[in-house]
């Protein structure tokens, strides 16, 4: 294998990994941007994936798996904002009791409804995302360059792949370009302006936890029946917490959240590349050392290394109408 077929394998390793990522951490912007901290993204992701391969194992069907983890998603989501937002709880503690609660729910519940220590049954290729050829892949296969970037990268993903990438730029005009984005961003700068203009704070937050559920739900969806054949306990690994530190790196913007989720993806699929592989002048490496380099650089981000993230001034702070 040359250089350049390891540099198009990577590739697609990158994006096929970034796409959680990508939809978690849009899902962050939408929350964020209103003033609601979303710790919840890492166990909604969670919960949508268990939902997805529970529905695609009766149903067969997996666009009835995606509409299943859209909806536990969402209903995650009210929940986090039913204690955050109408009873004023702390956002920080809601979000981090829902990532436990679920991530031992979803053991509980699998082992209950199928008896393999947590785990769903395998699926068939009809009830998952299967890979889409798209048109002239075959043909250009064999071009110089371009055919296996458009053969081996562009093409032979799933469709979930595809409405990740379309999602950016829909999501950016929906925050941008819309009354309810404008309003969304408002929300997250000054509530009390919002408010006194006659607009319900509250509505808009949670429609705003609702679109980030709605996200969840698909990224929870690529993980269990796209990515992978079913679902496994605890499958999320932490791309929650990655995701929301891809949010950070981006300073809360559509387009830099796309490419910081693509910048981890590809530490991802470099740490799998190089497992039992020898490091010139170094030797072999210990492959945790490799598997730790997303968390190592998250720690790097969060540290400030990227300059000042600002956050929108009202997150976190539960919003009281005053008298």
């Amino acid at each position: 294998m040359d250089y350049y077929d390891i540099l198009i394998s990577m590739l697609g390793s990158t994006i096929r990994l970034s796409i959680p990522l990508i939809f978690t951490a849009l899902a962050g912007l939408f929350s964020e941007r209103a003033g609601v901290f979303d710790i919840g993204l890492e166990g909604k992701m969670l919960a949508a994936a268990f939902a997805a391969a529970c529905m695609a194992t009766v149903t067969g069907s997996a666009w009835a798996g995606l509409g299943a983890g859209i909806i536990v998603s969402v209903i995650f989501g009210l929940l986090h904002g039913f204690t955050s937002i109408t009873n004023r709880g702390n956002q920080i503690v809601s979000g981090v009791a829902i990532n436990f609660l679920i991530a031992g729910l979803t053991v509980v519940l699998g082992q209950a409804w199928f008896g393999q220590g947590g785990r769903t049954p395998q699926l068939g290729a009809d009830a998952r995302f299967v890979p889409i050829i798209l048109p002239g892949a075959d043909a250009m296969r064999g071009v110089p360059i371009i055919g296996p970037l458009y053969a081996n990268v562009i093409s032979g993903n799933n469709i979930l792949t595809y409405l990740a990438f379309l999602a950016v730029p829909i999501s950016w005009w929906i925050l941008y370009r819309t009354r309810f984005g404008l309003r969304l961003r408002a929300v997250g700068e000054n509530p009390g302006a919002v408010d006194t203009a006659g607009i319900s704070v509250a509505w808009l937050r949670y429609r705003s936890l609702i679109c980030a559920g709605i996200l969840c739900g698909f990224s929870g969806t690529y993980l269990a029946i796209a990515q992978s054949a079913g679902f496994i306990a605890n499958m999320s690994a932490g791309k929650g917490y990655i995701a929301l530190a891809a949010l950070i790196f981006a300073k809360w913007k559509p387009v830099p959240v796309m490419l910081s989720c693509l910048l981890f993806g590809f530490l991802d699929a470099f740490s799998n590349f190089m497992q039992g592989k020898a490091v010139p002048g170094i030797g072999e490496v210990p492959v945790q050392i490799f598997q730790a380099l997303p968390y190592i650089l998250t720690c790097i981000l969060l540290a400030g290394f990227i300059g000042v993230a600002k956050p929108p001034k009202a997150g976190g702070v539960p919003y009281t109408k005053e008298r």
